[in-house]
């Protein structure tokens, strides 16, 4: 018979301590994976931005102190008319009303072409998902290629049939490419999301007698907050960053702001002024940097509730 008393036995006992155990030794705060994670963060900070910094001080100093050479050092003598020159007066061809004008033109193109490619979108990502007609697999695999085809490839094909119905080289040409251009992959995004939504819930929708635009105005749609958020932050930075179906399709008169500033960075005639270079450079990334900054938080959880089901 064994007499030697248990742990949990002794413990009980008064006088009688249970055995120690070991403590865990502290883990060094400074690691060298630790390490070698800030250095790739450092550097990788310091690779993107830069090029930002030199953008940032360039277009704050005059031309004088430019030409001395040293693009990293601060302005000397800080000025703001280079803003105000590629803002209102700079030439981007033979007008000189600045990059003002190119920034109007991307608005209006913008605004409709994303609301419209996302509406399409997410009707077509909502049928595919519940109400599955005949063929579906097959439209959504023919939409899926037209994500992947490349621009060039459809330039041409895309002039003759503007052209033919007479939108070549106007605001809703352009507006109508960059819905084309943009259903396959906001199809893809609604549909994915959709598809993570509890077939229970559009079932009990429909016994209730919901239709398909009740079902989709009334339920799926107010549903669908995150998953538009991603939708606008990638169809706005990309339609804003555009440059050759804006160069191709919107005509003279409804340039957009990219293909304006490389009128005016490339121009072969008079000073090359790299202060009103810099400054309208950064004015026509400004739209996008502020939405990623403003809702990038959101574009991640957006991808991350459409990412449950494929």
């Amino acid at each position: 018979m064994n007499t030697v008393p248990s742990v949990a036995q002794s413990a009980g006992k008064p006088g009688v301590n249970p055995p120690a155990r070991p403590r865990a030794k502290r883990r060094s705060h400074f690691t060298p994976a630790r390490f070698g994670v800030y250095a790739f963060l450092i550097t990788a900070a310091l690779f993107f931005l830069l090029p930002l910094y030199v953008m940032l001080v360039t277009s704050v100093k005059p031309m004088s102190e430019i030409r001395m050479g040293n693009i990293l050092a601060l302005p000397l003598h800080f000025t703001l008319a280079p803003w105000h020159d590629a803002w209102a007066s700079v030439c981007t061809g033979l007008d000189c009303n600045g990059i003002q004008v190119g920034f109007w033109n991307s608005v209006r193109i913008v605004v409709p072409s994303t609301i419209l490619s996302i509406m399409i979108g997410a009707v077509n990502g909502y049928a595919l998902s519940f109400w599955r007609p005949r063929g579906a697999g097959l439209l959504f695999a023919v939409l899926l290629m037209g994500a992947f085809i490349p621009v060039q490839v459809m330039v041409y094909p895309l002039v003759r049939v503007l052209a033919s119905v007479h939108l070549f080289s106007s605001l809703p040409g352009i507006v109508v490419i960059h819905t084309i251009f943009g259903m396959p992959i906001m199809t893809l995004l609604f549909r994915n999301y959709y598809a993570s939504i509890p077939l229970e819930l559009f079932k009990a929708a429909r016994i209730d007698g919901g239709g398909f635009w009740r079902i989709f105005l009334q339920l799926m749609l107010p549903m669908s907050t995150p998953i538009i958020v991603v939708a606008v932050i990638m169809q706005v930075t990309g339609i804003w960053n555009d440059f050759i179906l804006g160069l191709v399709f919107a005509g003279t008169r409804n340039l957009p702001m990219t293909v304006q500033l490389n009128n005016i960075i490339n121009t072969t005639t008079g000073e090359r002024l790299y202060n009103v270079n810099m400054a309208a450079t950064i004015l026509t990334s400004m739209v996008p940097l502020a939405i990623y900054f403003i809702s990038g938080r959101w574009f991640v959880r957006g991808i991350a509730s459409g990412a449950v089901k494929g």
